[in-house]
C-alpha cells in the first residue's frame, strides 16, 4: 500500500503540550495566511484554544486579519462567558461568541474560524446545497448544515446578523450535531451561515485552515461544475449529473487530506513570510 492510501496523521498529537508562545506565532500566522488566500479580508477571524489552560482561547483584538503582528494584538478570553481575562483588555470581536460556543461545546476543537469568503456566499442564499465535489474537501460530508439565525432572534432585537452574544454564539454550535446528546467533537466540519458565511473548527491550527481554505475552493468549483451544466444544450444536460463525492469517498479523503495538510501549510507560511504586507513578531 502507497504512503498517500495509509497516511501518518500530519497535525500535533497533544495540543496542550505546545507552548503557547510557538501557538502565538502560529496564530498570526495563520491570520495572514487566510487574508492571502482569500478567506479573510478586513472581517472574519480565527481563534485558538489555549495550550494548558483550556478554560480560555485566543483571537486578535478589533483589527484587520492580514495586519495582525505581534502577541500583543492578540487577547485571552474565558470560554464560559467570552469575557476577556485581562480587565484592561483592547477592543475585540463582537462575534467572538461564535468562537467560546464552539470551544465551550466541543472540548475537542482547538480552533475555529469564521468567514464571508465570497465564494461560498451563494450557497448562504440560495438554497443550493454545498457539496464535496473533489476530493480535497471531503470533510465537508454529503450533509453541510445551514444555521439561520433568523429563527433565533427575540422581539426587538438588532437583526444585522451577527453572533453577538453567547445564546446566538450557542445556537450556532449547535448546528454541528444532530440531536442533543453531549460529544467531545462536532459531527460537521463546516456549518453556513444564512446571509452571513460560514464556520468551520480543528482540533489544531492546521486542520481548521485547511477546512476554510478548502471550503471556499469547492465553492468554486461547485459553482462553475452548475454553470458549465447549464450552459449545455438541454438535450444533453439529461446525460450528465452533478456527482458530489459519496459517503465513502469522503471518509477516504478526510483520512488522506489530514495526513497530508501539512505540506500545504508549509507553502502558505512560506508565501506570507515573503510578503512585505505581512509582518509576524510573534
Amino acid at each position: 500500500m502507497d504512503w498517500y492510501s495509509n497516511p501518518s496523521s500530519s497535525s500535533t498529537a497533544d495540543w496542550n503540550a505546545q507552548n503557547i508562545n510557538d501557538v502565538k506565532r502560529k496564530l498570526i500566522t495563520a491570520n495572514h495566511i487566510l487574508h492571502q488566500q482569500d478567506v479573510v479580508d478586513a472581517y472574519g477571524h480565527i481563534s485558538v484554544r489555549c495550550p494548558g489552560a483550556p478554560d480560555r482561547y485566543l483571537m486578535c483584538g478589533y483589527m484587520a486579519p492580514g495586519l495582525v503582528t505581534s502577541p500583543d494584538d492578540l487577547i485571552e478570553y474565558w470560554i464560559k462567558d467570552s469575557s476577556p481575562v485581562s480587565p484592561d483588555a483592547k477592543k475585540g470581536y463582537s462575534e467572538r461568541f461564535i468562537h467560546g460556543e464552539m470551544f465551550k461545546k466541543f472540548p475537542a476543537v482547538n480552533c475555529v474560524v469564521h468567514s464571508h469568503a465570497e465564494a461560498v456566499l451563494p450557497y448562504v442564499t440560495s438554497g443550493v446545497p454545498l457539496m464535496p465535489v473533489f476530493h480535497m474537501a471531503g470533510f465537508l460530508g454529503h450533509d453541510v448544515p445551514v444555521f439561520d439565525i433568523g429563527t433565533v432572534y427575540s422581539a426587538g432585537e438588532q437583526q444585522d446578523l451577527l453572533v453577538r452574544d453567547s445564546r446566538l454564539g450557542s445556537a450556532l454550535a449547535s448546528k454541528f450535531v444532530t440531536g442533543e446528546a453531549e460529544t467531545p467533537s462536532p459531527e460537521h466540519s463546516v456549518v453556513l451561515m444564512r446571509r452571513h458565511g460560514y464556520t468551520t473548527h480543528g482540533k489544531d491550527i492546521e486542520t481548521a485552515v485547511y477546512r476554510a481554505i478548502y471550503t471556499k475552493v469547492n465553492a468554486g468549483v461547485q459553482t462553475n461544475a452548475m454553470l458549465l451544466r447549464s450552459a449545455m444544450p438541454s438535450t444533453m444536460q439529461s446525460k450528465f449529473e452533478l456527482e458530489p463525492l459519496t459517503d465513502d469517498m469522503c471518509q477516504g479523503c478526510i483520512k488522506m487530506n489530514e495526513g497530508t495538510q501539512d505540506k500545504p501549510w508549509k507553502l502558505w507560511a512560506a508565501e506570507v513570510e515573503k510578503s512585505s504586507l505581512y509582518i509576524n513578531r510573534g
